[in-house]
């Protein structure tokens, strides 16, 4: 089991390692690429399945067991996180053999982007806070890498942005591991649950649990600590933008959930108060800059953090359907904001620009193109019965059932704001004729680079259909999601079997 739960981070390490070499043979690596991008996807499905059958999984390294050694753990939150990054890393590597220059490719693109990959899938997979530390500082250094690769004034610019804020985010996660493990004498996530509910200190608690939501809060962007998002995302190829757009921002709120509802369960309520002014000025500001900008790459970057403010909205909820409605939209806006990225770099290649103003006439180039996007904008905005409905629809109405009226009026202007931006972008660059006429067809391109562009579109397109015109499976996997991070015990015991575990009391 413990090789089994290594998988999802050491095939993207051995495929990093494989491709560094080969990178100077662009197809070849891209193979490489792909092919450990389709065997991790089949490892995590298979974790999936065991994690649904058989409940929570945990491994232990080196046979060093919990809470002394290095722990891993799939449950179903986890195991849905591994799937569809596996399912974004495949689609992004198929677009990147006609969006990345051979230039990038021989500067070791590849393997930076499957470095990123296997940060990405040791966060969800490891089972303690320093380990998540480690693959924390794994994404940052590949992150930092793609933003940067190739040397550009601007790709510099918004590297320094990035990563400045983001070492800010180290310094206060390596703070609060110190002084919690201080506290406990652990930093295993499952003991930690047990050790901290014996310290009677609730002010050193509290001050612990602020410093995490400022820590991973950057990594989240959510307010008011985004501004680095907006800064740097529009600057590297539209493959690397798409991979962040799809996962980094979501490693942070999955680091929120797993602390806020294992660590700090029932933390004082002042906390809760944080997240929940946090989520709901994250969307308001988040949908508003989007609607001032006319750039397509630009209006999605602050499209990112308007929904990351829905993800924490279900955090900051904290019940049953509330945390259902994050998990479910956590999987929908990874699969449509990485397929509105994809997108955008077609346009451009097809327009020459990305700005609004000078592009247009997409739809009468490629009807196809239009479909895929349609369904990737208008589900982010909620239209139904797309997924992003289905996804807010459940955390209005976990906001309706606790009468938080505010919350859910403003969960519902920030969808309509969302609609007003993404029929924006179909109005100027889809539907209007391009001001300058040599909107190329997409037919016009080769047949290669046709089906490297469309087929990752069409695949994350199909996935966006599923989740809106059949959502009562994975609703139903999503309430299972929910109900173990609210009752842990299957957690525990398969981290720390045999043991009697102290429930908080609030």
């Amino acid at each position: 089991m413990s090789w089994l739960l290594a998988l999802p981070f050491l095939i993207p390490i051995a495929t990093a390692l494989i491709t560094f070499p080969a990178r100077g043979r662009r197809y070849l690596c891209s193979g490489i690429s792909i092919l450990g991008c389709l065997t991790a996807l089949c490892i995590n499905l298979y974790i999936l399945v065991l994690v649904e059958s058989l409940g929570p999984q945990a491994g232990q390294m080196g046979d060093w067991q919990a809470p002394f050694g290095i722990t891993l753990v799939a449950d179903r939150l986890s195991a849905v996180m591994l799937l569809i990054s596996a399912i974004v890393g495949l689609c992004v590597s198929l677009f990147a053999i006609s969006d990345i220059s051979e230039k990038r490719v021989k500067l070791g693109f590849h393997s930076f982007f499957q470095l990123l990959l296997a940060g990405v899938s040791g966060s969800f997979i490891t089972g303690d806070l320093f380990n998540l530390y480690v693959w924390f500082e794994v994404m940052l250094i590949a992150s930092f890498a793609l933003l940067v690769l190739g040397g550009e004034k601007i790709q510099l610019d918004g590297g320094i942005k990035y990563v400045a804020l983001n070492l800010v985010s180290t310094l206060l996660m390596l703070t609060s591991i110190g002084l919690l493990y201080g506290l406990t004498g652990t930093l295993n996530m499952a003991q930690l649950h047990i050790s901290l509910a014996e310290v009677q200190n609730p002010v050193a608690i509290s001050t612990l649990a602020v410093i995490f939501i400022c820590a991973f809060g950057i990594k989240a962007a959510i307010f008011p600590l985004f501004f680095w998002l907006p800064a740097s995302y529009h600057v590297p190829p539209v493959a690397v933008t798409a991979v962040f757009a799809g996962l980094l921002t979501k490693v942070g709120v999955y680091a929120l959930i797993r602390t806020f509802t294992l660590i700090f369960p029932n933390d004082l309520e002042f906390t809760r108060n944080i997240l929940l002014g946090a989520a709901l000025l994250t969307m308001l500001t988040g949908v508003l800059g989007a609607a001032a900008q006319y750039e397509f790459r630009k209006i999605l970057a602050f499209h990112i953090i308007s929904q990351i403010g829905f993800l924490v909205l279900g955090l900051a909820l904290n019940s049953p359907l509330a945390l259902a409605g994050s998990v479910f939209y956590m999987v929908h806006n990874i699969v449509a904001k990485t397929n509105l990225f994809l997108i955008s770099g077609t346009a451009q290649r097809l327009t020459g620009s990305y700005e609004l103003n000078e592009i247009g006439g997409l739809y009468r180039a490629s009807p196809l193109l239009s479909t895929f996007f349609f369904i990737a904008a208008f589900s982010l905005a909620g239209f139904p019965p797309l997924s992003g409905f289905w996804a807010k629809l459940l955390l209005v109405k976990a906001s309706l059932d606790q009468a938080a009226y505010i919350v859910a009026a403003v969960a519902l202007i920030t969808g309509a704001l969302t609609l007003f931006s993404m029929s924006k972008i179909w109005a100027e660059a889809f539907w209007k004729p391009h001001p300058q006429e040599h909107c190329k067809n997409l037919y016009s391109l080769s047949g290669a680079e046709r089906f490297q562009r469309l087929l990752p579109v069409a695949l994350l397109a199909l996935i966006t259909l599923a989740l809106g015109l059949v959502p009562e499976p994975f609703i139903e996997y999503s309430l299972g999601a929910a109900g173990e991070l609210l009752e842990p015990d299957d957690y525990l015991n398969a981290v720390l079997p045999g043991t009697t575990h102290q429930l908080w009391d609030g």
